[in-house]
């Protein structure tokens, strides 16, 4: 099935529910949709491309002069399995959480971490997504794609991918050019759990034993208590990225506060709470129009209603700007921002 318009409304389609409009915008189920699409279409050629999933990490600023394309392709297919794992194949428009559902419905683990983090498996498999602990790219085997450039269907192996913190080869070489059509998953029938990470161990043992669903379920309810429903504020989760600095601009910043939060990250550097630094310099709560600071959650920008991208924008940038000043940080963003 596919869904071609001009002149595109995106309100609905991002979850910060900013007015935007695409030029153009192309939404597919299966791939033979999109090579059809490339090869009788050659307006594309001359425009800007955007790849669109839910929505959940983007920010449009303005309109998109070009082809938004939407991967929307659905299913979920056991590959392989063996006494220890299972190996799934998740089709790029899976939402997220419902994949996150149906393995630990089926009690195979490795990615019951990762529940209620908004998104579809394509965008998972981009972003290289992380909570509590894990990451998406110690679980995916392998992303099969199109790659508009070269007119082809290939599949990349988890190794080629270039994956670290927030970050792959999907959002820098092959950005908005290779089109994730689907994602292998290898999952754990017997897996050690990961609770090391805030109160995740606690929340989990209030529910009673420490199950798959158990940790799910907890790590549900610490996201709720925390994080706006996107459905009723718009909002794209974290905003920003836990910058990463050298041990020794840490250790001088703890000089100072001593009660920073800080965390060992690769390579000996050291990593810093985002929405800690944030809170720091007044703005948690803050409220300017329609757009704000999550009274909760210093990290998540609003829109409580009819906030334009352009005023999120502005505010981002204040906040950066506050905190650099401060600290002498710099808040790199985890949202994609669109402004043309």
């Amino acid at each position: 099935m596919i869904r071609s318009f001009s002149d595109f409304p995106l309100r609905k389609q991002h979850t910060f529910g900013t007015e935007a409009t695409a030029r153009h915008y192309f939404e597919f189920t299966e791939t033979e949709d999109l090579q059809g699409y490339i090869e009788t279409s050659t307006d594309w050629k001359k425009l800007p491309v955007l790849i669109l999933g839910e929505g959940s990490n983007l920010l449009f600023v303005n309109d998109f002069p070009g082809l938004i394309i939407n991967p929307n392709i659905p299913g979920i297919t056991i590959v392989h399995e063996d006494r220890s794992n299972i190996w799934l194949e998740a089709g790029a428009g899976v939402v997220w959480d419902d994949l996150v559902e149906y393995a630990v419905f089926n009690r195979w683990g490795g990615i019951e971490n990762l529940s209620l983090i908004p998104g579809k498996v394509g965008a998972a498999a981009v972003q290289n997504i992380g909570a509590y602990g894990t990451e998406i790219q110690h679980r995916i085997e392998s992303v099969t794609g199109f790659d508009l450039e070269t007119q082809t269907e290939y599949t990349i192996d988890a190794a080629d991918c270039q994956y670290a913190y927030r970050n792959s080869i999907f959002k820098n070489e092959l950005k908005n050019r290779f089109i994730i059509t689907s994602v292998n998953f290898k999952l754990d029938k017997f897996p050690e759990f990961i609770l090391n990470y805030g109160d995740l161990k606690a929340e989990t043992e209030k529910l009673g034993d420490i199950t798959l669903r158990n940790i799910r379920k907890a790590v549900i309810r610490i996201r709720e208590s925390k994080l706006p429903d996107p459905k009723i504020y718009g909002n794209a989760g974290s905003f920003f990225m836990n910058p990463v600095v050298e041990s020794s601009a840490a250790e001088q910043l703890l000089k100072v506060h001593p009660a920073m939060p800080h965390y060992p990250a690769p390579d000996g550097r050291t990593k810093l709470a985002a929405g800690w630094l944030i809170e720091q310099c007044g703005w948690k709560g803050f409220r300017r129009g329609d757009a704000g600071v999550h009274e909760k959650q210093a990290l998540v920008l609003v829109n409580y209603g009819n906030a334009s991208g352009k005023e999120i924008f502005d505010l981002s940038e204040e906040i950066r700007q506050s905190v650099f000043s401060k600290f002498g940080v710099t808040l790199n963003r985890e949202v994609n921002v669109i402004s043309d």
